[in-house]
């Protein structure tokens, strides 16, 4: 599927007006993937590398992704808020996509901080699929997850230790997809992860 321009729309959000980038297939599309930022006080925005692979991943697959700035990220109003406003935020981009999208299944994916973010809102939608890059186990209270959930961890992590996923997966027996060698952000290796999403998604 070739690249689809990218929309660029606000939302309202609980603390003021989110900021959002739609990658839409249009007519074929299969579903639709509400994606998660990493921590918003150590850099992570929209635009991070492993935010636009997944990004890219859904929309190969046939889904539309959208992902927002969350609260205080560049053009999204509001202030950091600990977690629990960003989950909030997450669900205004949830209210937003079934109000667009209508009858389209959601999706929800995450990487590290926007992981715990996914996981909480999987809670209340019970969402179609749920992919977790690296997420952020250790540092926040990360819900238990369905068995069908798409884990994907780098062994050399120094960010969120390998270790604390596995103890975080070891009482739901949830596999982790595990990446030899790899880092946190998964430098040089954004071809395999997105491939391993995209055939996750397409399952």
């Amino acid at each position: 599927m070739s690249a689809a321009p990218l929309e660029r729309v606000f939302l309202n959000g609980p603390a003021g007006r989110l900021q959002v980038v739609i990658q839409d297939p249009g007519a074929q599309r299969l579903g639709v993937a509400l994606i998660a930022h990493p921590h918003p006080l150590y850099g992570g925005t929209l635009d991070n590398k492993v935010v636009q692979t997944l990004a890219k991943a859904f929309h190969a697959a046939g889904y539309a992704a959208l992902r927002l700035n969350f609260r205080g990220v560049d053009e999204s109003e509001g202030v950091y808020d600990d977690g629990r406003g960003e989950v909030e935020d997450f669900a205004a981009l949830a209210a937003y996509a079934r109000e667009r999208y209508a009858d389209a299944g959601l999706s929800l994916a995450g990487f590290s901080f926007g992981g715990y973010v996914a996981a909480a809102l999987a809670q209340r939608l019970n969402p179609v699929k749920l992919v977790l890059i690296a997420p952020a186990v250790g540092r926040f209270p990360v819900a238990a997850v369905s068995p069908h959930t798409l884990v994907v961890h780098g062994e050399e992590d120094d960010v969120v230790p390998f270790k604390d996923v596995l103890d975080w997966a070891r009482p739901s027996n949830l596999p982790i997809v595990t990446f030899p060698g790899a880092g946190h952000f998964f430098h040089g290796l954004l071809v395999p992860l997105q491939k391993i999403v995209f055939d996750h998604v397409r399952s």
